[in-house]
């Protein structure tokens, strides 16, 4: 397959082919960046989130996580081209978990696709989508919180917001933000109350 015909794929076809092709045991990030033909900025992002905001999916969260970060924080430089250091490219996961991936994440996918269209692109394309890289950069770091199920809501965020880039649909971009900047409040919210509460119960 050329990778003119690879990019007119639906999102949801792009991830299953993905899967079809990782013939190995294992495949590491590397290897799927190339499958992407090392263009897919949108893709790769929504690829490296899907993990860690699928419930009960151990094992990739860890894996991706970091270089969700990375290859959010080169949104926010203005890079192109998403690019990987050697240490985070050579993580790799099981070609197994990645056919469960596509599998789990293939309905939802679709429904977003059904109703997502070209709209306010001004939001997916420079200079504002730097705007949005930084709030990628904070779902990302919120991700990474060591904490029992705060994966999911920032994960969520991420793949929305991904997904808005990839269909130049500034309305998904919109929303995935509400969602990740709402959870990121939620948290700030709630670490202050507990700090007061402890604050207070040990008479300070």
């Amino acid at each position: 397959m050329t990778a003119a015909q690879f990019e007119d794929m639906a999102i949801s076809d792009r991830l299953d082919r993905l899967a079809d092709d990782a013939q190995n045991d294992s495949v590491t990030l590397e290897w799927v960046l190339k499958q992407l033909n090392e263009r897919a900025f949108g893709l790769f992002l929504l690829i490296l989130a899907l993990p860690c905001c699928i419930p009960f999916l151990y094992g990739i969260p860890q894996v991706v996580a970091l270089p969700l970060m990375f290859v959010a924080a080169q949104i926010l430089l203005g890079r192109r081209v998403p690019w990987l250091p050697t240490r985070l490219a050579a993580r790799s996961v099981s070609s197994a978990d990645l056919r469960v991936l596509a599998t789990r994440a293939g309905p939802w996918l679709r429904r977003i696709e059904a109703v997502s269209r070209p709209r306010l692109g001004l939001l997916t394309r420079a200079p504002l989508d730097r705007v949005v890289g930084a709030a990628l950069v904070l779902f990302s770091a919120s991700i990474l919180v060591p904490l029992p199920g705060t994966n999911t809501v920032p994960g969520i965020a991420v793949v929305v917001v991904a997904m808005g880039l990839l269909q130049r649909d500034g309305i998904l971009v919109i929303l995935g933000t509400l969602l990740g900047t709402t959870w990121i409040a939620t948290l700030v919210i709630a670490g202050a109350t507990l700090a007061s509460i402890i604050k207070a119960w040990l008479g300070m």
